[in-house]
């Protein structure tokens, strides 16, 4: 019996390189942001010197979006990868970024929670600049959506807090030891 155990734990624990092509599919995804930002960079350059200065902060504004994005990728995939599947053995290469390995699921959903408001506040910051193409009850919906993703990223590190004992959230640095203090004799 404990070696049919043994043999499904082996399989369930396997199972979770399933996650792997999923990781390779988002590394593939940077190049299609990389091609989409390209397009973005290239239609705005001839553009630039006659354009309305609107214009240019507006696509601006959309490559920053892109940018922001193309970093949570990256960033879901590392931490995914290194929290669902296997270790990135890096060799300690002098480019591996501080944070990689530190980043625990409940720093990656505040990450992305993060991401998702500085990209609605972009996109808001958008129909600001370019307030005349937008009806007001557009406008009043895209506020009242960017709200809804700063109240809704408040409660999620609220939550996280509660549910991890009132710690300090963890900003992907490691905590400095508490000193040793010696007990009293």
């Amino acid at each position: 019996m404990k070696g049919i155990e043994r043999n499904l734990e082996a399989g369930i624990f396997a199972s979770r390189w399933l996650l792997a092509p999923f990781y390779v599919g988002l590394s593939l995804s940077l190049v299609l942001l990389l091609i989409t930002f390209i397009r973005e960079f290239i239609e705005i350059v001839p553009e630039a010197l006659h354009a309305a200065p609107s214009t240019v902060i507006v696509t601006v504004l959309s490559l920053v979006d892109i940018v922001m994005v193309s970093n949570l990728v990256l960033l879901i995939i590392f931490a995914g990868y290194e929290i669902f599947i296997s270790k990135i053995d890096t060799s300690n290469h002098e480019d591996r970024p501080d944070w990689m390995g530190l980043v625990s699921f409940s720093d990656l959903k505040i990450k992305l929670m993060g991401t998702i408001v500085a990209i609605s506040g972009i996109e808001l910051l958008k129909t600001f600049v370019n307030i005349k193409a937008h009806d007001t009850s557009e406008v009043y919906l895209r506020i009242a959506l960017h709200l809804t993703f700063v109240v809704s990223g408040v409660l999620f590190a609220l939550m996280d807090r509660l549910a991890s004992g009132h710690e300090a959230p963890n900003d992907g640095y490691p905590a400095e030891a508490p000193a040793h203090t010696p007990k009293p004799k």
